[in-house]
């Protein structure tokens, strides 16, 4: 628990939107006596945060400000080496995360982001899950809305299920809201990085080890009319199947052999189609240097929509899984997915890190590996719906 730290908690890029909505929810929320400090490199920006957070609660007013730069590793060893748990906001991550991953790996500090880039992921377990096993670290990406749903909605699937022989388990995912413009940025910079992604993909399964006598599997649906979901089924190449897939295999309640795929749900064929072109059309710009910096430039970071747009955002996952000769749907719901949900996912994350009862792991790890049960209990009582379907 590392008592001697003088931090429980550290966040690291308050200053964007969706870290402001972070220290927002932390400020509601967090236990009397939590420990915790606003960390980026901008002092007079960490200020007016704080000021923000003095209005929800009097006694932030003199919460502690860290500065701290991604490109300067002795700031970043100083917070880190303060703090249980670093919770960081800033992407994208394949260009900015980095350094804070190597700081907490060789601190022992735990680390958790909302990062959906596999690239950055796959990177990040090569580099740094080894010196995290030996000191102890938890390193956990893709603790917002990816992948934290999906991940823990699976989980909550399979414990209604007999794991002793073959589980599969299909996700829909509907939303409607928003992406973040950090969400945007990243998913511009992993569309024109394609190639590095393979690469840093090969890299992983060449040295990360296999489950011993288990078979584990996320695998690509077909487009179809879904009776399961009653809408049209699309493969969504997202992180979230990894994410799953790496659970599964960390985990033997998942059973002897399992399949994840993987579908957003879509009402009119048409949609799908005309998706499926403008995907394919901006795939091929980002490659581009010129229309990159064009469609990154049309979002600036630390924009994002008002309180009244957000209320009208939701999300809601089904999930159909077949094992033990049983058949169950199941359903998570809630609300804003690219802000609010996605603040409060990383929020509980770090409570959950910081205050709960765990088992005990080391390295970088899922969400499901790390938190499990006690994360899925904290986002019950913070609203989002798991529920079982009739």
């Amino acid at each position: 628990m590392r008592p001697d730290r003088p931090y429980d908690l550290v966040l690291f890029g308050a200053t964007g939107f969706t870290g402001g909505l972070t220290a927002e929810y932390l400020a509601r929320h967090a236990p009397a006596g939590l420990r915790w400090a606003l960390a980026g490199r901008n002092p007079a920006k960490l200020s007016a945060v704080r000021d923000r957070l003095a209005a929800i609660d009097p006694a932030l007013a003199t919460l502690p400000l860290l500065t701290a730069d991604v490109t300067d590793a002795g700031s970043l060893r100083a917070v880190v080496a303060g703090t249980r748990v670093l919770a960081t906001t800033v992407g994208p991550y394949v260009h900015h995360g980095e350094p804070l991953v190597a700081a907490c790996a060789a601190a022992g500090t735990d680390y958790l982001d909302i990062t959906g880039e596999p690239e950055f992921v796959d990177l990040m377990y090569v580099r740094h899950h080894a010196e995290a096993v030996r000191t102890g670290a938890r390193l956990v990406h893709a603790c917002g809305f990816d992948s934290v749903p999906h991940d823990l909605g699976v989980w909550y699937t399979v414990r209604q299920l007999a794991a002793d022989g073959p589980v599969s388990v299909d996700g829909f995912v509907r939303a409607g809201g928003r992406f973040s413009a950090g969400t945007y940025h990243s998913a511009l910079t992993a569309f024109s990085r394609t190639a590095q992604t393979k690469r840093a993909a090969h890299a992983r399964r060449a040295v990360e080890p296999r489950p011993d006598g288990r078979r584990v599997r996320a695998v690509a649906g077909k487009l179809g009319r879904s009776a399961a979901a009653g809408m049209w089924a699309v493969p969504l190449p997202t992180i979230d199947p990894q994410v799953v897939r790496r659970s599964a295999a960390a985990r033997p309640e998942y059973g002897p052999d399992f399949r994840y795929r993987h579908f957003a749900a879509v009402k009119r064929l048409p949609t799908v189609l005309l998706a499926g072109v403008g995907m394919a059309g901006l795939v091929g710009l980002v490659k581009l240097p010129p229309t990159r910096r064009w469609l990154l430039g049309r979002v600036a970071s630390g924009q994002g929509p008002s309180a009244e747009q957000r209320a009208r955002s939701w999300f809601r996952l089904r999930f159909v899984g077949e094992g033990g000769g049983r058949t169950v749907r199941t359903e998570v719901a809630g609300g804003d997915p690219g802000y609010d949900e996605t603040a409060k996912m990383l929020a509980e994350s770090a409570l959950c890190l910081a205050y709960d009862e765990l088992p005990a792991t080391s390295g970088q790890l899922t969400p499901v590996a790390a938190m499990g049960d006690a994360l899925l209990d904290r986002l019950v009582r913070a609203g989002i719906t798991f529920r079982v379907l009739p």
